[in-house]
């Protein structure tokens, strides 16, 4: 009798999988050059609040529209907005009543570390940086745990710990500990419906001169940015004067650097985070120059977007503060900047000074602040750098 009745919930629950849903719902993939979820429709300069890139080819369902946006389910309490410009419909597919996931396996080659999930389905995803201590953690929405084992093998170096929890009755939590204090990086993607983390390593030498940095210049072409208060004089100018000074002194620590531009160039923020993605930096630095509409306000401000990257922009305003030129505005967090939002790699985008300022804008005016800046600057990454070194694994 209890093995009929194991039969049965057996049958059942295979009858329930093999169930199409009925829906008045759109259903569709994700589409195009680096799609990604907002959480609102709540917009500043910077554009609405972004939840997480997503790989192409993600399954999602709309629930609602705007002219420009979808309203996607993620899960039975979540849901985002996506681009109207980055879904396709899919007529084909069909979705169960339920989708699960399987195994997990942790491997490494010769530079990255893995973590596969086996999926029945490309589900959307978010992850979070967390430390003390350093984890990644990636909810996958719309799925239930089915995962019995996690294989985790020698070849992986940075990963120490990966386990699984359903945090909610859809919403499968990966939590991934990492050996080091620094986040490095790490993308998510998908192989086939094998979801995919790819986790940087710490690198083994963290001397600057064995270290690949990218540098950008921010705006170029017809994006001028902000203009001096007295002068006139364009950002697009002035930050590529300051990043070219900082190639310069990086170049003479026997750094390598990828410059996103080194001329008057018009690029997109999806055309410099592509670059930059497949240059593949340690890190990356962007120079800004920033602006107000109280011209008092003055001093030089680093962001970052996630905790983990932190500590770069920290060691960075702090040198830039001992200039004894610059006063301090501060260290920004959760700044929602294109360049700021892949987690490949730590990020620093660094607003020198103030061009609204009179004081601040007869600075940049001059070679010799350019240069100081940059010195700085260094001074800050190697600081950085010497700190996590202190790190005992």
């Amino acid at each position: 009798m209890l093995r009929f009745g194991l039969l049965l919930m057996l049958l059942y629950s295979q009858q329930i999988h093999s169930q199409e849903t009925t829906s008045k719902y759109l259903y569709g993939r994700t589409k195009g050059s680096l799609p990604y979820l907002d959480y609102g429709l709540g917009v500043d300069r910077l554009g609405a609040a972004k939840m997480t890139f997503l790989d192409t080819g993600v399954l999602l369902k709309v629930t609602d529209s705007t002219i420009v946006n979808y309203k996607v389910q993620l899960s039975a309490a979540h849901s985002a907005w996506l681009s109207r410009e980055n879904f396709r419909k899919d007529t084909l597919v069909k979705v169960p009543g339920y989708y699960l996931s399987s195994s997990l396996l942790i491997n490494g080659d010769d530079k990255y570390d893995y973590v596969t999930v086996s999926l029945d389905e490309k589900l959307p995803y978010r992850s979070i940086q967390q430390i003390n201590p350093s984890r990644i953690v990636v909810d996958i929405f719309g799925t239930s745990s089915n995962t019995n084992w996690i294989t985790h093998r020698t070849t992986a170096k940075e990963i120490k710990n990966v386990w699984h929890e359903q945090v909610e009755d859809d919403v499968y939590r990966v939590i991934i500990e990492l050996n080091h204090d620094q986040h490095w990086g790490y993308s998510i993607f998908y192989r086939e419906k094998k979801l995919v983390i790819k986790v940087k390593r710490q690198p083994k030498d963290l001397g600057i001169e064995h270290l690949k940095i990218a540098v950008d210049a921010g705006h170029g072409g017809d994006n001028t940015g902000a203009s001096g208060v007295k002068t006139g004089i364009q950002e697009k100018k002035y930050t590529l004067l300051i990043a070219k000074q900082l190639e310069h002194e990086l170049l003479d620590k026997n750094a390598t650097v990828f410059m996103t531009r080194t001329k008057d160039t018009s690029l997109s923020m999806l055309e410099r985070i592509a670059m930059v993605q497949k240059e593949d930096p340690d890190f990356l630095i962007s120079i800004h120059l920033n602006s107000s509409v109280k011209d008092s306000v003055r001093g030089v401000s680093t962001y970052y977007r996630y905790i983990g990257f932190r500590p770069l922009t920290q060691y960075i305003q702090q040198s830039l503060l001992e200039t004894g030129q610059l006063a301090d505005f501060g260290n920004v967090g959760n700044f929602n900047f294109a360049l700021s939002g892949p987690t490949d790699y730590p990020n620093c985008l660094v607003e020198v000074a103030f061009l609204s300022n009179k004081e601040d804008e007869q600075l940049i005016l001059k070679p010799e602040f350019h240069k100081h800046v940059a010195e700085h600057i260094v001074k800050g990454i190697k600081e950085w750098l010497k700190a996590c070194r202190k790190e005992v694994p």
